[in-house]
């Protein structure tokens, strides 16, 4: 366990590591329901819509950290799961972990685990073109998962054309919109 010094400034603005389990939960919370949000702006595509959710994953992990973001993402996906209309665009249900869209929900807890992990090692707003790497590496982990799984359905030439190729711009200007946030946060020390 990491304890945060004058000499190491917190990694995150919000700097839960040193918050209440109240806190922490409080901010769990909020962090699906603004999955939920990013899930409804989205432009309906197929097999695969393009939405705000991997800017909204990328983001929780850089804030929250691997552990707390990554479980952030999971009890969001367990919501969605259970029957809650919090994945793109307001679906729900288990058909969604194995349908065409299932790798890319998949990715998402390990997503925000690796920004979250990049985030604790100074990869955040303080350094904002590693932070903007490292939000650009969670777009491409869950491009790379989804795309894995979309090919057992469609093969892999159709899985790139269809699940890769029309979300690289969107995946940069994601990433670069995440890392100006985190810039524009007041950090904490």
């Amino acid at each position: 366990m990491s304890h945060v010094t004058a000499q190491q400034p917190a990694f995150s603005p919000l700097n839960l590591e040193t918050r209440s389990a109240g806190v922490k939960t409080v901010a769990v919370i909020a962090g699906t329901a603004f999955l939920a949000l990013s899930s409804h702006i989205a432009v309906p595509m197929v097999p695969v819509p393009i939405t705000m959710q991997t800017f909204a994953v990328t983001l929780i992990g850089a804030l929250y950290g691997w552990r707390l973001g990554a479980l952030t993402v999971v009890l969001w996906l367990m919501q969605g799961a259970m029957g809650l209309p919090v994945l793109a665009p307001g679906a729900a249900g288990l058909a969604k972990f194995v349908g065409p869209t299932a790798g890319y929900l998949y990715a998402f807890p390990l997503a925000a685990a690796l920004t979250g992990a990049l985030a604790e090692r100074g990869w955040n707003g303080q350094r904002v073109t590693l932070a903007f790497t490292s939000m650009l590496m969670g777009n491409v982990l869950c491009l790379v998962v989804g795309a894995a799984w979309l090919s057992t359905l469609v093969g892999v030439e159709k899985a790139i054309v269809a699940g890769v190729a029309p979300f690289i711009v969107g995946a940069v200007l994601k990433a670069a919109l995440g890392a100006a946030v985190l810039r524009a946060m007041p950090a904490r020390g």
